[in-house]
Order: C-alpha cells, then sequence, then structure tokens
C-alpha cells in the first residue's frame, strides 16, 4: 500500500488542528461544569479537582428544566412544523403556476430576507403590546412563521424545479387532484429539502433568545435558552451551573444535527443545483 504525500499527511494533521481549535472552548465548558465556581473562577482552564454532578442536579431545579423543555419543544415542533407546511405549498405554487403575482411576492420575500431582525423587533413589541398579543406563545409562532418562511420558500423553490412535471401529468391523467398529486407525489420527493429546513429551523428557534425574550413574560412560559439567564444577578454570575444548564439545553439540537448532518448537506447542494 503506498504510503500517503507528505502534503497530503500535512494537510489532514492541519485540518484536525483546526477542529481541536474549534472544539476547545466546548470541551472547557464542559470541564468547567464539574467546577464550582469558585474555582472557575481562580482558573477556568484547570482540570476539575474531581467529576461530579452537582451543578446539573442545581441547574436542573433552579432552571426548572422540565418546564423549560416542554415549552422549547411545543414553541420548536410547532413552529418548524407550520413552516415547512405553508412554505412547501408556497414554493410548489411559486414553481408550478406562471403568475406574474407569484413573480412580485417571491422576489418579496426574498428582499424580506435582507431586513435585520433587529431593525423590526422594536416596532413588532410596540404594535403587538398595544393589541395586547404579548406573552403568548401563539403571537411567537406567529412570528416564527413569519421570519422562516422566506428562506424556506426560497429553499423549496429551488428544490422544486428539479422535480419533473411529467410525473404530476400522469397522476392527472389517472384521475388525481392537485392537492392529492402535491401531496403523495410531490411531498415525497421533497425529503432531502425538509430534512434540511426541518434541522437548520430546529436549531435556530431551540437556541433563540432574543424574539422570545421579546414576546414571553411569565415565567411559566420561558424557554430553556430564557431559563439559563436566571444564574445571572445584578452583581454576579453563577458560572458553573449556568454552563452546565447551557450543556443540557444544547444536547437535544447536537443530536439531532448529528444524526441528519448528512441529509443537510446533501439538501443543501440538491437545492443549489436543481
Amino acid at each position: 500500500m503506498r504510503s500517503p504525500k507528505p502534503l497530503a499527511f500535512l494537510k489532514t494533521i492541519l485540518l484536525y488542528i483546526v477542529l481541536l481549535l474549534f472544539l476547545l472552548p466546548f470541551l472547557l465548558v464542559i470541564l468547567n461544569t464539574f467546577k464550582t465556581t469558585q474555582q472557575f473562577v481562580e482558573n477556568p482552564l484547570s482540570w476539575p479537582k474531581q467529576f461530579n454532578f452537582n451543578n446539573y442536579m442545581k441547574a436542573i431545579e433552579d432552571m426548572d428544566f422540565m418546564t423549560g423543555f416542554l415549552n422549547s419543544s411545543i414553541i420548536t415542533i410547532s413552529s418548524v412544523f407550520i413552516i415547512i407546511f405553508f412554505s412547501s405549498m408556497t414554493g410548489y405554487l411559486f414553481v408550478r403556476f406562471k403568475w406574474k403575482a407569484n413573480s412580485i411576492l417571491f422576489f418579496a420575500m426574498l428582499a424580506s430576507m435582507t431586513l435585520p431582525f433587529q431593525a423590526l423587533m422594536i416596532p413588532l413589541v410596540l404594535i403587538y403590546g398595544e393589541l395586547g398579543l404579548l406573552n403568548s406563545q401563539g403571537s411567537l409562532l406567529f412570528m416564527y412563521l413569519g421570519f422562516g418562511v422566506p428562506f424556506a420558500v426560497f429553499t423549496f423553490h429551488g428544490f422544486m424545479k428539479g422535480v419533473p412535471l411529467e410525473l404530476e401529468e400522469s397522476a392527472f391523467i389517472d384521475g388525481s387532484t392537485r392537492l392529492r398529486t402535491f401531496f403523495q407525489i410531490v411531498v415525497p420527493l421533497l425529503k432531502p429539502v425538509m430534512v434540511t429546513l426541518i434541522v437548520l429551523d430546529t436549531l435556530w428557534i431551540w437556541n433563540d433568545y432574543l424574539l422570545p425574550s421579546l414576546i414571553l413574560q411569565s415565567p411559566s412560559m420561558r424557554t430553556l435558552p430564557l431559563s439559563n439567564y436566571g444564574f445571572f444577578s445584578t452583581y454576579s454570575v453563577d458560572f458553573s451551573p449556568l454552563m452546565a444548564g447551557l450543556i443540557m439545553t444544547i444536547i437535544p439540537v447536537l443530536i439531532l444535527y448529528l444524526l441528519l448532518q448528512k441529509q443537510i448537506i446533501k439538501g443543501i447542494t440538491e437545492g443549489a443545483l436543481k
């Protein structure tokens, strides 16, 4: 067997070094969850004196972890489902129906993607506050729909251009309706791009802090990112339980991403090519 070329070997070593640099902050956070806050303040780079899970127990209790997990799960699953459901149908409408209004609406959605959320958040809070719609998960879901649909429609639009029209025409000849053809013929072909959007939107909504902090005011409605903020007081921060809470918060989406990362790359690549 031929030995690897020196240049290829050096590239491999360089990639592993870069990988270590990216993973180092995450590993440091994990190690510091096993320290006391005093030990962390004294030397955040030191090895823990002992490995115990006291900080995780404290984080679960202080964060009301199960309530936050349930709220995050409800909001994330509902928002992702609504975004995928409406965006797939909208993308199909834009591709299959050559109406002038569709072109205008599609480019309006693309233009909305360029607007930063920070430019909209104050007017949104003022308007929803005057209407009495704050502190509601329904309002939060509606906002996620508005912010998530443009990118999803853009992605579905590019992918559906590669779906053969002949498949739908064959179904129409057999007496299938437009709606049935979409859900039984087109939707199964959209699996790669759907998985991609599910993972990307889940990462975004699950980890989002700013929008829920503006809308959800009741402690019983807090998501996990909002619950982590409880470790911050006026003059100090309880760092070790905070980092334990952060680790528990990111584990679900980290597992989801690792399981579906190949589908993410495949969906983005096929959508771009098609």
